[in-house]
């Protein structure tokens, strides 16, 4: 990315007012790319590392405006995803386009923005002032977002003047998103965004990704947080083996689970007698609370109230999205495919 020609002198004072309102969102349709256009597509993506297929013939597209959710087990092909998008990762086989482009062009252009796992650091140069490091990250683009619109959506108020090895992991993933969206971006990915973050710092962090869908930015996440996914995501797409084994708003993934749970107080719970009530798979008793995992909840409860096994405060539940996230990919399990043959060609235009 060539450095705009911005001196330091140039920028609003760190304690100026925040200007949120005055700052233009990003419309929907992007500046060089047409409305109709999706933000993100993947064409029959393939790719490998080694035996492993981490993506197998994906497709997918994402628009413009959208807040999605990649969940999956470890492996499932959600980093791989996100460094395709990138232009970090050149497929084997397949198209991508990031608005319109190929992910280096959009990348390059300064229209995208990042937040990648760091591995044990925390992705910061150390013993510099956090406004300084953003101050740095801003230079790197043309149209880079007014300095205290930077601060105010990411939070880092407080810390501008800390050192970034004075940082707590929350803090820093904080910073770090403040980098990410530095460059006033179209689209945000984030790869396990709030690692090391506590629960309060989660619900912070989220509430400033709904604040970019607002704006008509696209952002993709991925995470192993469930709940996280359920109530931030418009849409959540699961994962296995480098495909797609869901794609919906995750209301509709838990309802698309035939399992419910049916719950209830006993004093004296009989694991036999509820193991083998119809349309029970699965007893769990914890104290005097009694859970059961049922493919007919109606027909079960029936066969309670017909058992001997005392019970009150009876209710029955859907799926959760992680019941569903389980029961999805274990439907979805297969062996590891092998390379592809030598004798399939290589496409063209690819990004």
């Amino acid at each position: 990315m060539a450095p705009a020609a911005h001196s330091f002198g140039d920028l609003p004072p760190v304690d100026a007012p925040a200007r949120l309102a005055q700052h233009e969102p990003v419309p929907p349709s992007g500046a060089l790319s047409s409305e109709r256009e999706p933000a993100l597509r993947f064409s029959g993506v393939t790719h490998f590392y080694g035996e492993h297929r981490a993506l197998d013939d994906l497709h997918l597209e994402v628009r413009r405006g959208q807040t999605l959710a990649l969940l999956g087990p470890n492996g499932a092909g959600k980093s791989t995803t996100i460094s395709v998008l990138l232009g970090l990762v050149r497929p084997r086989f397949g198209h991508v386009e990031v608005l319109g482009r190929a992910p280096r062009d959009a990348v390059e252009s300064g229209r995208v923005g990042a937040m990648l796992q760091t591995g044990s650091g925390t992705g910061l140069p150390p013993g510099v002032r956090v406004v300084d490091v953003v101050r740095l990250v801003r230079r790197l683009y043309s149209h880079p977002a007014p300095l205290d619109v930077v601060v105010e959506r990411a939070a880092i108020t407080t810390l501008l003047y800390r050192r970034t090895d004075h940082l707590s992991g929350g803090q820093a993933q904080r910073v770090r998103f403040a980098l990410a969206i530095a460059g006033d971006p179209e689209v945000v990915f984030l790869d396990e965004p709030t690692a090391a973050m506590d629960v309060e710092a989660r619900r912070s962090f989220w509430k400033m990704i709904r604040a970019l869908g607002d704006e008509g930015r696209t952002t993709v996440f991925a995470t192993h947080h469930l709940a996280e996914a359920d109530q931030v995501a418009d849409r959540v797409v699961v994962l296995h083996h480098g495909q797609v084994v869901a794609d919906g708003p995750g209301a509709t993934l838990k309802a698309a689970v035939a399992s419910r749970q049916v719950r209830f107080v006993s004093g004296r719970p009989d694991v036999d007698v509820l193991n083998s009530l119809e349309g029970v798979t699965d007893v769990e008793v914890r104290g005097t609370t009694v859970t059961l995992s049922c493919l007919d909840a109606d027909a079960s409860i029936r066969a309670l109230v017909r058992s001997e096994v005392e019970f009150r405060d009876l209710e029955v539940t859907g799926a959760g999205l992680e019941e569903a996230f389980l029961a999805l990919t274990s439907a979805a399990r297969r062996p590891e495919k092998s390379r592809p043959e030598k004798s399939r060609p290589e496409k063209k235009g690819q990004p």
